[in-house]
């Protein structure tokens, strides 16, 4: 614990984009969890942009909105 699932439409990053992007959020996920570099566990999931709304949204947004943090403007 904690693990991060990150959903987002197809982008290619380069290996330091995804080493920085990792890194960054398990620095401030330790930080806030006070919780050591081997508990977090961190995924990329690419979503088609036809798959989204069936996949992501619905699911994740309409139906389990009391869990959100930050609500997309969308």
């Amino acid at each position: 614990m904690p693990h991060i699932n990150i959903k987002h439409f197809r982008v290619e990053l380069s290996a330091a984009q995804k080493d920085e992007l990792v890194q960054a959020l398990s620095s401030i996920v330790q930080k806030t969890f006070a919780c050591p570099d081997g508990a977090v566990s961190i995924a990329l999931e690419p979503v088609a942009p036809e798959e989204w709304r069936q996949r992501v949204y619905h699911p994740e947004l309409e139906l389990r909105k009391e869990l959100l943090c930050k609500t997309p403007k969308y």
